[in-house]
């Protein structure tokens, strides 16, 4: 199973993004956002591609958040994921632990967004996956956006676009 991972897209709509992201997002059985989208076009445009999770974050509009939860959990071929964005917005210093707080430490992977750096660690059991920011957005410094492949195991990439 292959799954595409966004996050601080803040976008308008799908021409915002990459042609290699759409060309990824049209061809996976599953998409995670982790929020700031910024657009319920985009939002909209984003769960017509298929099967979709995805959370709000702190700089989405009021539409957005009435749409979506801050956080999320499901499992996934049998996998236990967990999704968010600190809703709180702040520092992107103590993310991990920010989040590891708000969902649990019984995750198998944990993706959130927020500082649109891509960042991807392990810490005992749990894989925590940033996938960075799809459209470069400040401060990121390039567009980044994640793989995950599932099957026996639970496999991340971070894909980096100029």
């Amino acid at each position: 199973m292959k799954i595409v991972v966004l996050s601080d897209t803040h976008a308008k709509d799908l021409t915002d993004l990459h042609e290699r992201i759409l060309e990824d997002l049209n061809s996976v059985d599953l998409i995670i956002h982790a929020g700031d989208y910024t657009s319920i076009s985009f939002l909209d445009q984003m769960m017509d591609l298929g099967d979709f999770k995805g959370v709000h974050g702190n700089m989405d509009p009021e539409e957005i958040k009435a749409e979506l939860p801050g956080e999320a959990i499901f499992e996934f071929e049998g996998f236990r994921i967990g999704v968010t964005h600190p809703a709180e917005g702040g520092s992107p210093l103590g993310l991990v632990e920010r989040v590891k707080t708000k969902l649990g430490d019984d995750l198998d992977l944990i993706i959130y967004g927020h500082s649109h750096k891509p960042e991807l660690k392990r810490k005992g059991d749990t894989i925590f996956f940033n996938p960075g920011s799809a459209t470069g957005a400040f401060p990121a410094k390039y567009k980044t956006y994640g793989i995950i492949t599932i099957g026996d195991r639970i496999e991340v990439g971070i894909v980096t676009l100029s």
